[in-house]
């Protein structure tokens, strides 16, 4: 029945992303929870309105005043994301069970705001070491970015007991399994 909420967390660069679409391109009732940010697209692969809605620092606070958001953080120093309830309802509305590709305070709140409706699973990484070198292998990010992004990581990985459930993953092919498992079972 339409109206779930599948939740994918975890830090940068611990595949959720490739989880997410592998899910979608398998399971037809699914559909994709594009995420706002203030951040800027990432080279020409990103586009506005399909992997995020790219907005400015200041529409972005004018849909938080707006009570706009079902959750929204400041992830890092300056740079938004978040889940409109416009995004939500507009899947619903289509019939579909909803996905979402997020960091982990958000799925946390997402979670809390939707309760049982609401899978929460966190995408867990074998090691910090396996973590740093997906994150230089995107090829996409300054040195900066990388160090800001695992000490971010150790972080967001001390709330990893917080979700539903937790999916390692050491090898993409076990995990691509094990997450449409955890999403055929949660849809049912």
């Amino acid at each position: 029945m339409p109206g779930k909420l599948l939740i994918f967390s975890a830090p940068s660069g611990s595949g959720k992303t490739t989880l997410v679409h592998h899910l979608l391109k398998t399971i037809p009732t699914l559909g994709f929870s594009i995420s706002a940010t203030t951040r800027l697209p990432r080279g020409e692969k990103e586009i506005n309105g399909k992997d995020y809605y790219f907005l400015t620092k200041v529409d972005f606070e004018s849909k938080i005043a707006n009570k706009e958001f079902a959750e929204w953080e400041e992830v890092y120093n300056g740079t938004y994301y978040g889940t409109l309830k416009s995004e939500i309802e507009r899947l619903w509305s289509e019939g579909k069970d909803v996905i979402f590709d997020v960091d982990v305070i958000g799925g946390l709140n997402i979670k809390k705001a939707y309760g049982k409706k609401a899978l929460a699973v966190y995408v867990d990484i074998p090691d910090f070491e396996d973590l740093e070198q997906r994150l230089r292998q995107r090829a996409t990010e300054s040195e900066e970015k990388i160090q800001q992004r695992l000490a971010k990581a150790k972080s967001e990985r001390e709330f990893r007991n917080q979700f539903d459930t937790i999916l390692l993953n050491a090898k993409l092919n076990n995990a691509l399994i094990d997450a449409k498992t955890l999403a055929d079972s949660f849809l049912k």
